[in-house]
């Protein structure tokens, strides 16, 4: 996801303001040193009181792609969609300027 967020910020046909976040579900705080370890990406930590995990109810390992509003405009599974697949690869990058994009 690192290496999807420096595209989209190195892309100068579009003018893109997209940003990705990881947010870790309630109950799996212990991972959080490991998962960030390496990656430039913001990792957010769920909380009870926001319960964002139950509100967008994602599958695990879901890409979760919001709309200049903030509405969900899409979802990609990356366990079922391996990024390492080039066409997988480009179905998100895709999605991401979709979204960005007026």
């Amino acid at each position: 996801m690192d290496t999807l967020q420096n595209e989209l910020n190195a892309r100068d046909d579009l003018d893109l303001d997209i940003q990705i976040i990881g947010v870790n579900e309630v109950g799996y705080e212990s991972g959080n040193a490991s998962i960030t370890s390496g990656r430039d990406l913001p990792w957010l930590q769920d909380t009870v009181e926001w319960n964002v995990w139950e509100t967008w109810d994602p599958t695990y390992r879901d890409v979760i792609i919001l709309g200049t509003d903030g509405a969900e405009v899409g979802r990609f599974n990356v366990t079922s969609n391996n990024l390492a697949t080039s066409s997988n690869y480009d179905a998100l990058l895709a999605l991401f300027v979709d979204a960005a994009t007026p």
